[in-house]
């Protein structure tokens, strides 16, 4: 059983759209076929898809048992940070995806982790652990849950945003304000679903804060932290701020047009363009422990690859 309850800031939703935004890995339709079986209750009554939620109601869902998964185990490589008898934390390398999708069936991390433990949550059929995500490009650490309940626990405390991200991003350009915070609603873009814009039709609060580690000659290197989880959220940020993150062409990024003119600019471009990736790692994480209820933090240094270009910049 699921417990939600509706804040202020998700009053007025219908009722369909709040869980889909709520639920890490469980589709609208899946939501809807819930709440045509009343495995959706408001106030603990059933309710329609299109009922829209007010502030403190309490919604409850019982998800129906999991369907057998068709995700095969694959033998691929995984850098274990942290195990336990309750969660693992990896350490995500670039050019993996979290778990299948569009276009994607296997090599994924989910087929890694279910290759390397025998005893996962369900997250979904094909998101076995899966708690949270990262972008294909981007590296760094992630909490993986091996029970049901410490997988509802984790994304509790993601919902709340009590659960502490921080990564290193190298964007274009010196930033006028060494430290800041980004509060700029973010939603679907409305002419390519699989981006994300400011100007979408439907907003959702965003915030994220940054602070300027060090600057190069034509970049600067940032401290980023997460208040919010959206979708790209950190990307089309910097990109709103004019200083998209290295290696990111999807938000403005296109090493070419951003370097044109500069001294150094045809040799920076043939550097960015070899390092295949977006300059973006999730190096920090912090959250309560399920079951021991004590802070749990944990650490990775930048990849390789990254830490080698920003020598070569320097």
């Amino acid at each position: 059983m699921i417990k939600l309850t509706v804040d202020a800031a998700d009053a007025s939703q219908r009722l369909d759209r709040y869980l889909v935004s709520k639920l890490e890995g469980r589709s609208r339709s899946v939501i809807q076929a819930w709440i045509k079986a009343e495995r959706v209750l408001v106030d603990g009554k059933p309710i329609k898809a299109g009922y829209s939620i007010r502030p403190g109601e309490e919604v409850r869902i019982d998800p129906p048992p999991a369907e057998p998964s068709q995700l095969l185990p694959e033998p691929i490589p995984l850098n274990i940070v942290y195990e336990d008898e309750w969660l693992v934390v990896v350490d995500k390398p670039a050019g993996i995806v979290v778990h299948p999708g569009a276009g994607v069936s296997h090599g994924t991390l989910a087929n890694a982790l279910l290759h390397h433990f025998r005893k996962l949550s369900q997250g979904g059929t094909e998101r076995p652990g899966i708690v949270h995500r990262l972008d294909k490009a981007t590296s760094g650490l992630l909490v993986v849950a091996k029970n049901e309940q410490v997988h509802e626990e984790l994304a509790g405390q993601f919902r709340r945003r009590e659960v502490e991200k921080h990564y290193q991003a190298l964007v274009y350009g010196h930033l006028e304000k060494k430290k800041g915070v980004i509060q700029v609603p973010l939603g679907r873009d409305t002419a390519v679903r699989t981006r994300i814009s400011t100007r979408s039709r439907k907003l959702r609060e965003a915030v994220t804060e940054y602070e300027v580690l060090r600057q190069l000659r034509y970049f600067s290197l940032l401290r980023v932290v997460l208040h919010t989880g959206r979708t790209h959220q950190i990307r089309v940020h910097l990109q709103h701020l004019k200083h998209p993150v290295v290696g990111d062409e999807t938000y403005g990024g296109e090493p070419r047009r951003l370097l044109r003119g500069l001294p150094a600019g045809a040799g920076l471009v043939k550097e960015i363009t070899g390092l295949g990736r977006h300059f973006l790692h999730a190096g920090f994480l912090a959250f309560q422990h399920p079951v021991r209820r004590e802070r749990v933090s944990f650490d990775s240094p930048l990849p390789s690859e990254l830490a080698e270009f920003l020598a070569r910049l320097e």
